[in-house]
């Protein structure tokens, strides 16, 4: 199975107050993290909805500002012009991800139970989630896994998912937990 993977980078971050896929952890970029594990996982890697540097960049579709229905879409078409079978997804702003989702997330599709970004979508999706954006007002991504009859799959551990100032101190905090106490785990 050839698999794409894509980070949904197209948000407007208005909970956190800035360009959340830019901040740093570690000296590295939160959007970096997330390529940095998705990449291992996957035959190619591209960001959704802004440009990002090392990574080829695909736009929502069938238009921008349809949050991450549009991405998720943008992904499937590029997926199915350039031949994959799935796209893995996640969100720019989950910097601990798994190094197992294929594993746990096949077969596709399927989401992370609470990080409904986190999925294996089968790119024959495409159809029906176009079909979605076009006759329907619903946005969120739990009409479309019910819709779509996606699995959701239950996550090794709490993922962490920084949407505000204060989830980043959150997760430096129990970083610095962690460096502390190796045997403690997350």
């Amino acid at each position: 199975m050839s698999i794409l993977g894509a980070i949904f980078a197209g948000g407007q971050a208005r909970r956190f107050g800035s360009d959340k896929a830019a901040v740093e952890i570690d000296g590295i970029a939160m959007l970096d993290h997330v390529a940095a594990q998705l990449a291992p996982q996957c035959d190619a890697l591209v960001v959704v909805g802004r440009q990002w540097q090392g990574l080829a960049a695909i736009a929502d579709q069938p238009r921008h500002g349809l949050g991450p229905l549009g991405a998720l879409a943008g992904a499937l078409v590029h997926a199915a012009t350039e031949g994959y079978d799935a796209v893995l997804t996640s969100g720019c702003d989950l910097p601990d991800l798994p190094d197992d989702l294929i594993q746990r997330l096949s077969p596709a599709s399927s989401v992370l139970r609470g990080q409904p970004l986190v999925g294996l979508w089968d790119v024959r999706l495409r159809p029906l989630l176009i079909a979605h954006l076009d006759q329907s007002a619903d946005r969120s991504m739990q009409g479309l896994i019910e819709k779509a009859g996606a699995r959701r799959v239950d996550p090794p551990r709490a993922l962490a998912n920084i949407n505000t100032p204060d989830d980043l101190a959150a997760y430096r905090r129990e970083e610095l937990r962690r460096l502390e106490d190796p045997r403690s785990s997350r």
